[in-house]
C-alpha cells in the first residue's frame, strides 16, 4: 500500500492527506455534538486541549531548551493568542452542539473573510478592490444562512458565536504570522499547548463534571482527533499545490451533511446551501487570490525585481483548529 501512496502524484497524495484531515474535523466535531447533552462546551474543550498538550509532548522532549525558552517580549502575544484560541474554541464547539452540522461548518469557513479584514488593520496588508468585494460577498452568504427577515427568523446566539469563533480563531493565524519573526513552530506549538491548558481549565471548574469510563476516551479522541486534523492538513498542503488542494478542503461541508443527516437526522435547508454555496467561492476565491499574489511575488524576486508587496503576506488558508 505505502509503495502504491508513493507512486502517486504529488497533488493527488495531497488530496488524499487534505480528504482525511476533512474527516478527522467532522469525526471531532460529531463527537462534540454527540456529548454535549453531558458535556458543555468549554469542559469538551479542556479535554480536547488536553489531548492537544500530551501530543506537544514530544516536542517539548526533543530538545526542551530551544522550545520552552523563548524571549520574554514574545510571551505577551502568545497569551493573547492562546486566550483568543481558547475563546474562539469554546465558542466553535457551542455551534456545533447548538446548531446543524452543516450549518455551523458553514460559517466556520469565515474564517479567512476575517483574516483579510485583520491582515489590513494590524499587519499593514494592502487589499485591493477584488479582494474587498469577495469578503464582501462571503459576508452576504452569512446573512442568507441567517435570514433575518419574516416569520422564518433564524438569527440567534449560535450564529453570532459561530462569526465570533471565526473571528478569534482568525486572529490567532495573525498572532502566528508575527510570532515566526521570533519563534519556532515548535514553540508556539508547546506553548500554546500550555497556555491553552492553564486558559481552559477555570472555564472548565465553572461547570465541571467527572467523565464516566465510557466518555473518557470519546472526549480524550477529541483531541487527538483535533491534533491529526491540522497534521494531517499541513502534510497535505506540503506535498501538494496549494492552488490544487484548497477545494478539497470545502469537501467537509459535504461530510458534515453526511455525518448530520445518518447521525442526528439534519437536512439542511435552501438557505443553507445557498449561504454555503457563496461562502465557499468568496473564500475560495481569496484564498486562490492569496496564492497567485505569492508566486508573482517569488517570480519577481528570482527575477531580481523589486518586492512591491507587504513583508508579512498572509495565507488565508486558515488552520481549521489553533
Amino acid at each position: 500500500m505505502k509503495a502504491y501512496f508513493s507512486r502517486l502524484s504529488p497533488n493527488t497524495q495531497g488530496a488524499i492527506w487534505v480528504l482525511m484531515s476533512g474527516v478527522t474535523f467532522v469525526t471531532m466535531t460529531t463527537l462534540v455534538k454527540h456529548l454535549s447533552g453531558d458535556y458543555p462546551s468549554h469542559v469538551q474543550n479542556f479535554y480536547r486541549q488536553t489531548g492537544s498538550l500530551i501530543v506537544a509532548i514530544p516536542f517539548m522532549l526533543r530538545n526542551p531548551k530551544q522550545v520552552l525558552f523563548v524571549p520574554r517580549r514574545t510571551m505577551p502575544a502568545l497569551f493573547v493568542r492562546s486566550l483568543l484560541a481558547t475563546v474562539g474554541m469554546i465558542l466553535l464547539l457551542y455551534t456545533y452542539e447548538a446548531m446543524p452540522m452543516a450549518e455551523a461548518n458553514a460559517l466556520s469557513f469565515t474564517r479567512p473573510l476575517w483574516v483579510v479584514l485583520l491582515a489590513a488593520l494590524f499587519l499593514r496588508e494592502t487589499i485591493g478592490p477584488s479582494r474587498i468585494a469577495a469578503v464582501l460577498m462571503g459576508f452576504v452568504g452569512v446573512v442568507i444562512i441567517m435570514r433575518p427577515w419574516g416569520a422564518g427568523v433564524a438569527v440567534g446566539w449560535p450564529h453570532l458565536a459561530a462569526l465570533f469563533s471565526a473571528l478569534c480563531l482568525a486572529g490567532t493565524i495573525t498572532g502566528v504570522k508575527s510570532l515566526t519573526k521570533d519563534l519556532s513552530a515548535s514553540s508556539i506549538l508547546v506553548w500554546s499547548s500550555i497556555m491553552g491548558e492553564l486558559l481552559c481549565l477555570p472555564f472548565a471548574l465553572a461547570d465541571w463534571r467527572w467523565p464516566s469510563v465510557g466518555d473518557l476516551i470519546p472526549l480524550f479522541l477529541i483531541g487527538l482527533l483535533s491534533a491529526a486534523n491540522q497534521v494531517l492538513f499541513i502534510k497535505g498542503m506540503a506535498v501538494g499545490e496549494a492552488a490544487v488542494l484548497a477545494p478539497i478542503d470545502y469537501a467537509r461541508l459535504v461530510l458534515s451533511v453526511i455525518a448530520g443527516l445518518l447521525v442526528f437526522g439534519e437536512w439542511p435547508d435552501v438557505f443553507t446551501w445557498l449561504g454555503a454555496g457563496v461562502i465557499v467561492v468568496s473564500t475560495l476565491y481569496i484564498t486562490i487570490r492569496e496564492i497567485q499574489s505569492k508566486r508573482a511575488k517569488t517570480l519577481a524576486i528570482d527575477a531580481g525585481q523589486p518586492d512591491a508587496s507587504t513583508p508579512l503576506g498572509l495565507d488565508t488558508r486558515a488552520d481549521r483548529t489553533p
